[in-house]
């Protein structure tokens, strides 16, 4: 990537984090590390493992998917640059509104001069896909598993089959796009909308040809490739569930008697909530208030659900910044 998108990323990136990080109030959060201990420690060792599973179902994929043309097929991405610029975008995508608007350039950018835009930009769809999948495929199992662990009221009589039913028809539809390709029908959907179509409607016209060669990387790897297709649904699928260690540990604290599956009926309300605020910048607000009503849902305490939304946000900040410095120390691969 030049220097100067480099930088680019870096700097808007270290302002959102800045701004992000004003709001924290820093006596709270001291006092909240000092109660935590070694446990945030554990949280923050955690999502430096979970990102080597995000990492790995990006590496599958671009190891599987189709190669344009004149690219070698044996042109291998080291695993642990790869790492790298998984952290990074992630990072970016915390910080900016809208989520990917900032992350996922950053991914093609980056891994385009080693395999090619359009094989690039074709496996950073398809981990986007699988990433969202898996989110609504444990918001789906998340719907037994409250009425098997949690006692019914009339609400949620009414509020879990609307979601099981929003995850299916969304469920569908990727597994369509899977099959079919999703980027000429997304980017035709596009230009329809007011404020993109101006931009969108040139730009299909111009790349048609391009984007139906993603498209058909797209459907191969399912298609053709169904093995790594599972595996890679399947390692995001994992990196969900093992994401609810977070809450895990930092409940242990102030409630000893805390279960995985609370845990995990946590962290998918909390995430569904605070995806439905996609627009936030570090979806300030949304996971927070996602945290209250989870918890209270669950007969916990308001000050269990402040507790970790404090803490989350924390390493969020701090994982953050580690994936912008990790942009500034960006150096060919040996």
């Amino acid at each position: 990537m030049k220097k100067k998108y480099q930088n680019g990323f870096f700097i808007f990136g270290l302002i959102v984090l800045i701004v992000m990080a004003s709001q924290l109030n820093y006596k709270e959060v001291w006092e909240g590390v000092q109660r935590a201990g070694y446990w945030f420690v554990n949280v923050l060792v955690l999502w430096g493992f979970l990102y080597i599973f995000n990492t790995a179902t990006w590496y599958i994929i671009i190891n599987s998917i189709g190669n344009e043309q004149g690219v070698c097929r044996k042109c291998k991405v080291g695993f642990w640059w790869l790492y790298k610029i998984t952290v990074s975008a992630f990072a970016l995508n915390y910080a900016t509104p809208g989520g990917l608007m900032g992350g996922e350039p950053y991914r093609i950018m980056s891994l385009s001069p080693k395999i090619g835009t359009q094989r690039a930009s074709s496996s950073v769809i398809l981990f986007v896909m699988t990433h969202i999948y898996s989110h609504f495929w444990l918001w789906l199992l998340s719907v037994p598993l409250y009425i098997l662990t949690q006692k019914m009221t009339p609400l949620s009589c009414i509020i879990l089959p609307i979601i099981a039913a929003i995850c299916l028809l969304v469920i569908w539809f990727f597994t369509r796009g899977y099959k079919r390709g999703i980027a000429v029908t997304g980017m035709n959907i596009l230009s329809h909308f007011p404020m993109v179509k101006r931009w969108a409607q040139p730009f299909v016209e111009r790349n048609r040809e391009k984007l139906a060669e993603v498209d058909a990387q797209i459907a191969a790897l399912h298609n053709q490739n169904p093995h790594t297709f599972v595996a890679a649904v399947l390692l995001e699928l994992s990196c969900r569930l093992l994401s609810t260690l977070e809450i895990y540990f930092i409940l242990l604290v102030i409630m000893p008697e805390v279960t995985i599956p609370q845990c995990i009926l946590i962290y998918a309300f909390t995430t569904l909530f605070a995806n439905m605020l996609f627009f936030m910048p570090l979806q300030l607000g949304g996971r927070e208030g996602g945290f209250l009503m989870s918890t209270e849902g669950l007969s916990m305490t308001a000050q269990a659900g402040i507790f970790v939304a404090l803490l989350v946000r924390l390493r969020e900040l701090i994982w953050t910044a580690i994936g912008l410095l990790l942009i500034k120390f960006d150096k060919k691969e040996r």
